[in-house]
């Protein structure tokens, strides 16, 4: 389902190669109705942009403007907060039709930003949903490979908030894998691979999820002065290194081109059908498949899972999927240190959400005014202003706040 008939047509179109390449007994239908889409379905994905890629910009550089230098921008701080404002009621108007259309549905949010969304969900609605993110697994893999692994070999116990959790536990056949990790971050190649996260790893002692250039501008230590750029999030050789506007300049340059690339695909490309790394096709297998159990990190409010981090905000945390449900573990305490760090994320969030469940433009700009690299660039007054202006940008899609001025 989607609200775009040329994207639709052409995600049928897509769907229908991979099951003609399979030969499998699936029936596609596709649809503009939402309504018609979620009708006694037993699992949904949800995967939307609210707005497009020309009011996204306008979180990315409004803040650029004032000093506040942004990689991603669709996790926290002054361009994720105004990305979930956008999304929030649309989230919940799907939330809604779940509800009556597909009560007992499985609700998979592949939406971002993803602690902050899933959070509102799960407070603010009655459905069954959970959000992921593959920086989990994907981080597990990297560091594998770094030291020579096969995952099969590894075990690890994961946790803290969307972007900014880490790894508790990391083994190598039964043993601490951290010695092996730091030998190998003495290679050039390894360490010039993932310079922000290397860097916090050595000094924080615990390995976090998510790219480098994503965790630049979650703390106040790599992206406040142009020096730091250039030291920390410039050079480096992973994925995504820290650039400005990263994200947005892909998303900008594929305006133009992805029909042309697709339909290329379309009419050449090769279907891949092993299973990729994603999760969502083996949860719904765990729920209403075979239900051979699959253990995952799952975004949910906090009930004591993590006892040392705000109770009822979003956190990523080990769950596992049977045909009982989503079950959560229970985590305990995480060191303190990584709980300082995550608290202070954490707490940003829920001024977030609250303000936009009460409509209150001020708690969005305490949010964003307590947030570590917003906080470490610029005075209150000047976040103050920064946040009137991206109010202003946003005027559109805010229709549900008391007001959009800050007094």
């Amino acid at each position: 389902m989607d609200i775009d008939e040329k994207r639709l047509e052409y995600s049928k179109k897509g769907i229908e190669k991979v099951v003609r390449k399979g030969n499998y007994p699936a029936a596609i239908t596709a649809t503009m109705d939402r309504k018609e889409a979620l009708r006694d379905a037993d699992g949904v994905l949800i995967t939307i942009l609210q707005g497009g890629v020309n009011v996204w910009r306008s979180d990315i550089e409004i803040p650029k403007k004032y000093g506040v230098d942004i990689c991603v921008g669709d996790t926290r701080g002054p361009a994720g907060v105004f990305r979930f404002l956008r999304t929030a009621p649309v989230m919940l108007d799907i939330c809604r039709d779940i509800e009556q259309y597909c009560p007992h549905a499985v609700v998979l949010n592949y939406t971002n930003p993803m602690a902050m969304l899933c959070r509102y969900m799960q407070s603010e609605s009655r459905i069954n949903v959970t959000g992921l993110c593959h920086s989990v697994q994907g981080t597990a893999a990297m560091l594998a490979r770094w030291i020579g692994a096969d995952m099969e070999d590894i075990e690890y116990t994961c946790a803290g908030i969307n972007h900014t959790a880490f790894y508790l536990k990391y083994l190598y056949r039964g043993q601490d894998a951290y010695p092996l990790i730091r030998k190998a971050l003495k290679k050039d190649e390894i360490w010039n691979e993932e310079q922000v996260r290397n860097d916090m790893f050595i000094n924080l002692g615990y390995y976090p999820t998510e790219s480098s250039g994503h965790n630049s501008e979650y703390n106040a230590w790599f992206r406040k002065r142009p020096d730091l750029i250039e030291k920390y999030c410039t050079h480096g050789t992973g994925w995504n290194p820290g650039a400005y506007g990263y994200i947005l300049d892909r998303y900008l340059n594929r305006e133009d081109t992805w029909a042309r690339e697709y339909e290329e695909w379309l009419e050449n490309g090769e279907v891949q059908l092993e299973r990729g790394k994603e999760y969502a096709a083996n949860i719904f297998n765990a729920m209403f498949g075979d239900n051979q159990p699959f253990h995952f990190n799952g975004n949910l409010r906090n009930q004591g899972y993590i006892s040392n981090v705000i109770q009822g905000a979003g956190v990523e945390i080990p769950v596992t999927a049977s045909k009982d449900g989503i079950m959560p573990e229970t985590v305990g305490e995480i060191p303190q240190h990584l709980a300082v760090m995550i608290n202070t994320l954490a707490g940003c969030e829920e001024l977030a959400v609250q303000g936009c469940i009460e409509g209150d433009c001020r708690k969005i700009f305490h949010s964003i005014l307590f947030d570590p690299l917003t906080s470490a660039v610029l005075t209150m007054d000047e976040i103050r202003d920064m946040v009137q202006e991206m109010f202003d940008a946003n005027k559109a899609y805010l229709s549900y706040f008391q007001s959009l001025t800050l007094e």
